[in-house]
């Protein structure tokens, strides 16, 4: 299993239109492909949208990577981006919760 968490810079005053696209276009085919989408997050002052994906091995990418679904919104998304970052993790803890007291 491969786990990313992503780092995407999005264009000024385009975070919306861009949350939009990821809803209704990334999530789904990624969906389709097996690429799990965990979270998603929007740090708006510093124009930052940060997602952690992961997927069972380099195949199921591909195959989403060359789908004609993500052909389809490729340039759309794009011209969202301002600048990306993608880190390879690995998980150390399981899920964490807070003890009632």
């Amino acid at each position: 299993m491969v786990t990313e968490v992503r780092l995407y810079t999005v264009n000024r005053g385009m975070m919306d239109s861009w949350v939009s696209v990821f809803q209704e276009k990334i999530m789904p085919t990624s969906a389709k492909y097996g690429i799990n989408i965990h979270a998603a997050f929007v740090n708006r002052p510093q124009n930052e949208f940060v997602w952690v994906r992961s997927y069972e091995s380099a195949e199921k990418l591909d195959a989403y990577n060359k789908s004609p679904e993500r052909a389809a919104y490729s340039d759309q998304t794009s011209s969202h981006i301002a600048k990306l970052e993608v880190r390879e993790v690995d998980q150390v803890v399981g899920e964490l919760s807070v003890a009632n007291k």
